[in-house]
């Protein structure tokens, strides 16, 4: 029995491409979407002074994380990128393992700006739910943490979909192999994204402690 190759079962015909097209909108829109829930999260208060203060001293920290963060990150992006382009490919030639190459950093790219975007808009909202509570307003403090993580949500479904509708428009039939890259740059980033960021959190929650405790003279579990 004949079994097509993978390449063959996978190429995309005149008519495909009107679907991908509303693919890649959805994926638009849902950045659109994004954008409006950045907008309504800051238009809301920042509270007291002293609030604001602290929220500054926060976003400062999350700052020097990412900065830091980013820069080793770019040096490991530039060896995988060169792997992609040595290791071989079933089909397709150079054109393949470049595109294959290049949308790994287009992946890894997509990843460090939702993470990017995500810390900092998670570090404008805490102010702003905080302000909210502070004043009673704990209906009002829940959409703004609910809407905090809908940008993330939304960043992150629409540029996977608007990353992959293209790679399928551009490489058709090699678009599977493609798209290994792809896949690869963002999975990859973001569970480095994630190591570093736990152990980040881990290092400012045991400052806090030690300022806490040996500065302040808090003692354990107190609510202060």
């Amino acid at each position: 029995m004949h079994r097509p190759y993978l390449a063959d079962a996978a190429k995309i015909g005149a008519g495909d491409y009107g679907l991908v097209a509303v693919i890649l909108l959805i994926g638009i829109g849902a950045l659109a979407l994004a954008v409006y829930l950045v907008r309504e999260v800051l238009a809301h208060g920042t509270g007291t002074p002293r609030m604001q203060e602290i929220a500054r001293a926060v976003q400062e920290g999350a700052r020097a994380y990412l900065d830091r963060q980013f820069r080793t990150l770019s040096v490991f992006a530039v060896v995988v990128f060169v792997l992609m382009l040595i290791l071989p490919v079933t089909d397709g030639g150079w054109s393949v393992r470049i595109g294959r190459a290049l949308f790994f950093l287009v992946g890894a790219s997509f990843s460090a700006a939702v993470g990017f975007i995500g810390m900092t808009i998670a570090t404008q909202a805490n102010v702003r739910v905080a302000a909210a509570a502070r004043d009673g307003a704990a209906q009002r403090g829940f959409r703004i943490a609910f809407r905090t993580g809908g940008v993330v949500g939304m960043l992150t479904i629409g540029l996977g979909l608007i990353g992959a509708s293209v790679v399928l428009m551009i490489f058709n039939e090699h678009a599977p192999t493609v798209l290994e890259g792809f896949g690869f740059g963002g999975a990859l980033l973001a569970m480095f994204m994630r190591v570093g960021g736990g152990i980040f959190t881990k290092a400012a929650d045991v400052g806090a402690d030690l300022v806490g405790k040996v500065e302040a003279g808090i003692p354990e579990d107190d609510p202060r």
